[in-house]
């Protein structure tokens, strides 16, 4: 790992601040930003001078319900969400996503600040030593495209990048109707990621996620989450999916499947104002990957496009869960 300062910031404004240093970035939990550090992910250009430690800012943990509105601090620790039972009754897509997020120890330190603005898990795009200076990194191309891609988008490329977003709570914050809070603004959960630019976050340099915040579920509205990995909760998803259904709207995320979280449009249409049952459960699923066309590893030849049916069998999942 190479030397870089590390500062600690006692409040969001002096962390704000920090940031504005050349090549600063700022650490939470820590479970994305070591990993890249240790192995060296980043080019020389790109590897932080300066980290500022969040940690420190004491009143960024919390999860309290004011006024018909859930509010998260950014350093909620995931495994707190998972566990709180007002967020499991009244927010359980949340709850299952944050709970269905790496291992135990890893919820405990990773927070929900940085599961949203986690770097991708592209093998290119991380592999030690920056083998690959990918298009990601300021290089030419998409290693991936021409490579090994059976975990990569099955609804094309953006700026010709192929890696997906892997967080598990972001489909759940859409899909929730969440609010997301910094220091400089608040966006809709939507619209968090930037959609021009690759696994992006619309984030300024010196802006920090405070809070999260969701407004509570009418009577009757069921939210769930579901997820396919192939150690189950230990591993990043091949693709996740997280429902909110009530009386006259519905609203279906898609992760892990483009570089930013999927809003299934489609897939709304097909179920919104219908009864819940297997029927039309299948039907939303089969809209919901309607326009995608993977790659050679994972959707596009005709024998293999296993991706493309496990998003239309979460999806059916989801939404029977929500009955």
């Amino acid at each position: 790992m190479k030397t870089f300062e590390h500062f600690n910031a006692n409040t969001i404004e002096e962390a704000s601040m920090a940031l504005e240093s050349e090549n600063a970035e700022a650490i939470a939990g820590g479970t994305d930003l070591l990993g890249r550090l240790k192995n060296d992910v980043l080019s020389s250009a790109m590897y932080p001078k300066t980290i500022i430690n969040l940690k420190t800012i004491s009143s960024l943990s919390y999860i309290k319900e004011e006024t018909g509105i859930l509010k998260i601090g950014a350093l909620t620790p995931l495994s707190a969400i998972a566990a709180d039972t007002n967020v499991q009754s009244k927010y359980s897509a949340l709850a299952q996503a944050a709970g269905k997020t790496a291992s135990p120890h890893l919820r405990e330190m990773g927070t929900i600040g940085g599961n949203i603005c986690q770097y991708n898990r592209c093998w290119y795009f991380r592999n030690p030593d920056n083998r690959f200076d990918c298009i990601r990194k300021g290089g030419n191309m998409c290693f991936a495209m021409m490579g090994d891609n059976r975990y990569h988008s099955i609804f094309g490329a953006v700026q010709g990048c192929i890696a997906v977003n892997p967080s598990d709570t972001a489909p759940a914050l859409i899909a929730l109707n969440a609010i997301i809070v910094t220091n400089k603004d608040a966006y809709e959960a939507e619209n968090f990621w930037d959609y021009a630019v690759p696994g992006s976050t619309i984030l300024a340099a010196n802006e920090i996620v405070k809070e999260i915040q969701i407004p509570t579920p009418a009577s009757g509205t069921k939210s769930a989450f579901q997820k396919f990995a192939l150690r189950k909760t230990i591993d990043f998803p091949i693709v996740n999916c997280a429902v909110l259904i009530s009386r006259e709207d519905a609203r279906i995320c898609l992760n892990a499947v483009h570089n930013n979280p999927y809003r299934a449009t489609k897939a709304e249409d097909a179920i919104k104002g219908k009864a819940i049952d297997e029927a039309n459960a299948e039907a939303a699923g089969a809209a919901a990957v309607s326009g995608a066309i993977g790659m050679p590893g994972n959707g596009s030849n005709p024998g293999n496009k296993y991706k493309i049916q496990i998003a239309k069998t979460l999806v059916k999942r989801a939404i029977l869960a929500c009955k």
